[in-house]
């Protein structure tokens, strides 16, 4: 939104909301819902690959230990579990059907309410 602001040369004093301003660059969604919908499209697309794959691999391994201090806690499988409100191995199952998954994804990111903007 900061850059939208200073695109449209907006100071931060004006009493704009961030609807308004995303209605007046005709903006429908916001950039984080495609984030989203583009990280969901693709670990379906990587776990509908075989099992000797290095990214399937990647994605679906775990590392022993602690992270680092002042590290995000969150992790890739974390954002996609809370995302689809199922456990990380239903989701690696139920992404088979490649139609599927996408009306799955799209409901999903349409469903969270902090993805697009109010009206």
């Amino acid at each position: 939104m900061w850059c939208w602001r200073k695109i449209l040369r907006i100071p931060w004093t004006a009493f704009r909301t961030n609807v308004s301003i995303l209605q007046e660059h005709k903006i429908s969604s916001q950039l984080s819902s495609e984030c989203l919908c583009r990280v969901l499209e693709y670990f379906g697309h990587i776990a509908r690959k075989d099992g000797g794959n290095l990214e399937k691999l990647i994605v679906t391994g775990t590392v022993d230990g602690k992270r680092p201090r002042g590290r995000s806690p969150t992790r890739w499988s974390d954002q996609i579990r809370t995302a689809l409100d199922s456990t990380f191995h239903n989701a690696l199952h139920t992404d088979r059907d490649k139609n599927g998954w996408r009306k799955i994804v799209c409901a999903k990111v349409i469903q969270k309410g902090d993805h697009e903007p109010q009206q």
